[in-house]
Formats: C-alpha cells, structure tokens, sequence
C-alpha cells in the first residue's frame, strides 16, 4: 500500500538486525489504527464487524481486536475452535461443505453456521434445529448473485461453474425454515463501490427473501481501511439497506483488520550473477508467502524501488529447490551483500496462515512489536518437530 512506500526500516522503532530471519512481524501499533477506523464504521452505521481468521489467525494480537469487533468466521473445525477459545465473542461459519464429524465438531464452538446448499441444509437440519433450539445456533445460507468483482479468477467466488453459494435457480425458498440469514461474497481486496454494484445484484435476485431474515452477512474483500477506500459510501449504502429490509448487516474483513500491520524480515545470503545479479534469500516466495506465486503479486520491500529506480537492481530468490521461487525484481541504493536484513510489507495477511514446510524449510518466527513504543517479543519459534509432526 501508498503510506508504506514512505516509511523507512527506522520507522519501525526496533532494532532488525537483532533479529533472527526470517522472521514474521506483527505491529499492535498500525492494528490499534486498523480497529479505530473499523469501530468508527460500526458507530456510525451499527452493523456487525467480524475477523475473517483465513486471512489472519494470529491469537497473540486478539486482545487489541475484541473490545471492538464482534467475533471471529471461521472456514474449518480448527479456525472455530481458535476463534472460540483465544477470540470469544460470536463464532461464524463457512464451509463449502462440512463431514458428519466435523459438523458436529462444529456445533461445539460456532454461534453461527453457513450451508452451502440446500442440500445440505436438508442433510443437517434435523440436528441444526435440535441445536438451534438447545443452543441458540444460528443457520444461513450462502447466494451466489452471479456477479463477478474480484479481479483475480482465482479469487473470484462469483465466477462460471464456481461451486460456492446457492444461485437463484437451485434457491429453495421451501426450505427457509429454521433460516435465519443469508450470507454473500464477491469482493476481493475492493472499495466500496463494487460491493454497491453486487448489492444491485443480490437485490435483484433474492430481494425478495431478505425481509424474512433476521441479518445479511455481506462477506468479505471490503478493504475498510485502505487509505482511498470511499468509508463514507460504505457508511451510507449499510444504512440505507438496513433501512430498507429492516435487517442487521455483518461484514466479515479479513485483510481490513490487520492491512499493512505485518512485515516479514529476511536476510541475503548469497549473491550470484546469471543475466542480471541475483540475491538468494533465506525466506522464500513458495514456503513462506506462497501469494507471491498463486495471485501473483510483488510485495514492496522498505527502502526499495522498481527495476532501474535505483542504482543496483537484483532478482530476488527464494531459498527453496523450486526454479520458479522468485519473489521479484528489486532496486537498491547500496550494493546486497550477504548479511544485509530486507524489511518486506503488509506480510500479516494471507502469509501467516499459508505458510508451508516444502523442502523441510522451516517456518518463520512470529514476533509481536510495537512501533509507536518500540518493543518486540517473540510469539513462536518453528523447528525440526513442527516439520515432522506434519508427515
């Protein structure tokens, strides 16, 4: 993101060269200022905000979160069990199908549960009434409005054939019993006019159902607290729907909550010439930040700049035997040198949580710190055993 672009490594106020690499960081500092913009979209509007925990699971930070957001959503038995025991507060779910045991599993921890079809709400829905009325548990069900904003297919949950939400053809308004909200997602990274473009969209096709329901999840995607993101549109277009429908609205951010609170810190360990000069890295784009690869994208890096920008420019490699572990192309004002420590940015999101173990590399460190008063701890430290215990 843009204010990253301005900060240097000494902004962070922690000395990195003391720091074992790689090695995650996480900034409670820029997390406090991710909340206070989210809390004042929540004042303003009254909807619920919930953690998405696939994008950002790290349990050390939760006690910056909870006194504003509302809970955690979850996509598996595990993120709920997470979400319940280090998050408290609301459990949602999504799961674009769930096993007899991990349903039940499931209906230990959430407070809220999303089928995927009505198939399988049929499937469930004797035991998810029984707990509804024994437990209060809450069921939706997922639409799919047929409309594409994610700018990536990959991520793109609205694409042909895809097998996420219900479309207005199979919705069964038969089975709305024991339904008591509808959930959508469209959104990936976005500001708030495509999620008013996918609200056309869900009006169209299933407006005619949200009035029997007590909420509308608006899912995920809404990047609330990018520097351009249009918070008072978003403000406006909730209350207005709220209005109109007489229902309560969840958003369920991810990236929102902790957008440029992470870096993670590596260190050069070779430097080699084939073409061009080539810096080996003791972090890799496949193990450590496989977005890299899947969206892809080029993560910025503190104090670098574009091919050519700078006086010395080097491919960025990964340490790992695949031949493709490249992170980038980069410019420095100095020559790399095996030692030197690269500070790359917004590494909270969708890094963490996707981590792998590939060629027995082993996993980051995950430190806690805090700019504004300059501390760091550690969180966890990965070895042999986390690398064994997967296989």
């Amino acid at each position: 993101m843009a204010r990253d672009h301005v900060l240097k490594v000494s902004d962070l106020n922690i000395d990195i060269q003391r720091l074992r690499t790689p090695v995650f960081l996480v900034d409670e500092a820029r997390l406090r200022a991710n909340v206070a913009i989210l809390k004042e979209v929540i004042d303003r509007t009254g909807c619920r905000i919930i953690l998405a925990l696939k994008a950002f699971s790290t349990y050390a930070t939760f006690h910056v979160l909870r006194d504003v957001l509302h809970g955690t959503c979850a996509s598996s038995v595990d993120e709920a069990r997470l979400g319940r025991e280090y998050f408290g507060k609301e459990v949602h779910v999504y799961g674009a199908a769930y096993s007899d045991e991990d349903f039940r599993e499931l209906l230990k921890y959430a407070n809220h549960i999303d089928f995927n079809s009505f198939t399988l709400w049929e499937h469930f829905r004797s035991v998810a009434l029984q707990a509804k009325r024994k437990k209060g548990i809450h069921f939706g069900i997922r639409i799919n409005p047929e409309h594409s904003e994610a700018p990536v297919a990959l991520y793109d949950p609205a694409a042909p054939l895809s097998r996420l939400g219900v479309v207005r053809g199979e919705f069964r308004s038969d089975l709305l019993d024991g339904i008591s909200y509808l959930h959508f997602h469209t959104l990936c990274q976005q500001n708030a006019d495509a999620l008013v473009r996918t609200l056309y969209a869900v009006e169209e096709k299933f407006g005619e159902f949200i009035p029997q329901m007590a909420y509308i999840n608006f899912g995920g995607g809404h990047h609330i607290t990018r520097e351009d993101y249009d918070r008072d549109l978003l403000c406006q277009t909730i209350i207005d729907f709220k209005k109109k429908y007489g229902v309560e609205v969840y958003l369920e951010p991810g990236e929102a909550v902790a957008l440029n609170a992470g870096y993670l810190v590596a260190t050069v360990l070779d430097v080699i010439h084939n073409g061009m000069d080539i810096a080996v890295l003791d972090t890799s784009a496949a193990t450590h930040m496989p977005d890299v690869l899947e969206m892809p994208y080029r993560p910025y890096i503190l104090e670098s700049g574009l091919p050519g920008e700078k006086s010395y420019t080097y491919r960025l490699g990964g340490v790992s035997c695949l031949a493709g572990d490249v992170i980038g192309d980069y410019s420095f004002d100095k020559p790399l040198q095996r030692g030197d420590k690269l500070v790359f940015t917004d590494m909270a999101i969708y890094s963490m949580v996707k981590t792998n173990t590939f060629n027995g590399i082993r996993l980051p460190d995950i430190a806690i710190m805090d700019s504004e008063k300059g501390w760091v701890k550690i969180h966890k430290r990965f070895g042999y055993g986390d690398f064994k215990r997967r296989l």
